[in-house]
């Protein structure tokens, strides 16, 4: 049975060990994918195009945390659910071992191989179900008799630490306890892949910690690739050997995590960084962010972050940059980096 620390020190793993993953092919990619959404403003106004995400490429490794990180409303929940299926991606493909994922729901090869845990878990679980029952829900398609899906569910819940409460209903538990039940549902059908939106972000310190350290604990047990989407860099930097750092829709950086935590390349990410609690995040660097991101209605030309950005040039306001390769695994979309 995992148990689950009550603090986040844990040993790190070699530099050459977190490295080698990444030469292998991917178990997840995304391939210039964008998602566009039909928005009309008032009853009489034309129908217009917000794009939430703009060709955007990553690639998720087998047993790898792949953090994503940005404002609200930067595009990454929308993100994370073309890569589960949940969306269908206007442009590009997503490809699971090498194969297109087909969409969610659909009765595939992909079914159960990836799973989402969302930001609140009370809303994901039917209240009218037992947690036994709804961790044992996606077990359903395998045609196990329900005592076997039961006895999964209660073997799951004892793994993340809930042994013997499966009787229960959503509403006698807090909110960390929920975190835990989603967790153990995305983990049922044992899954190559689970994205994790925000699954922390409601919660207070000491239980995000908890579910932190349970995350790591059962991908030491089963070996699940995380995709985890978060704004707060400190908890990403915490599980993610690997972050992708996103703006209005496109990435902008992206670097293994001691890297990226050394010296941050892109004006935006030293920004995030800077906004990080006192001696967490390399606060040096720059300023904490200053303006309300733009609307994807209407990005601004040439860099996006321009606006906000301390250091833009007139080359920023012109053109948009494209990537540059500043080391193995580390790339960035700045003109002045």
């Amino acid at each position: 049975m995992l148990t689950v620390s009550d603090s986040v020190n844990a040993p790190e793993r070699p530099a050459s060990e977190r490295a080698e993953g990444r030469h292998a092919a991917p178990l997840l990619e995304l391939r210039d994918v964008s998602r566009r959404f039909a928005v009309k403003r008032g009853l009489f106004s034309e129908q217009r195009s917000l794009t939430a995400v703009d060709a955007v490429s990553l690639r998720l490794f087998s047993g790898e945390s792949l953090g994503l990180v940005g404002e609200s409303g930067c595009g990454k929940s929308t993100l994370g659910r073309l890569a589960c299926g949940l969306l269908a991606p206007s442009e590009g493909q997503v490809l699971l071992d090498g194969k297109s994922l087909p969409p969610a729901g659909a009765n595939s090869w992909a079914a159960g191989q990836i799973q989402m845990v969302f930001q609140d878990p009370f809303s994901s679980l039917n209240p009218r179900l037992s947690v036994r029952a709804s961790i044992a829900e996606p077990l359903a398609a395998r045609n196990l008799p329900r005592s076997e899906r039961h006895k999964l569910a209660e073997e799951m819940l004892a793994t993340v630490g809930l042994e013997g409460m499966g009787g229960r209903y959503p509403h006698e538990f807090s909110g960390g306890q929920r975190q835990r039940i989603a967790v153990a549902r995305a983990l049922i059908t044992r899954p190559k892949v689970v994205v994790c939106d925000e699954p922390v972000s409601a919660l207070d310190a000491s239980v995000q910690a908890q579910i932190l350290n349970l995350l790591r604990d059962v991908q030491e047990h089963f070996g699940p690739a995380y995709l985890f989407i978060s704004h707060d860099l400190a908890v990403v930097g915490f599980l993610c050997r690997h972050i992708v750092v996103m703006y209005l829709g496109q990435v902008v950086e992206e670097a293994p995590s001691e890297q990226l935590f050394a010296g941050a390349a892109h004006p935006y990410t030293q920004a995030l960084m800077a906004a990080m609690p006192s001696g967490e995040g390399g606060g040096h660097l720059a300023a904490p962010l200053e303006g309300e991101l733009p609307s994807p209605l209407d990005p601004p030309h040439g860099c996006r972050f321009h606006p906000r950005c301390p250091k833009a040039q007139d080359v920023c306001r012109r053109e948009a940059p494209a990537w540059k390769e500043l080391a193995p695994n580390w790339r960035v979309r700045c003109w002045m980096a």
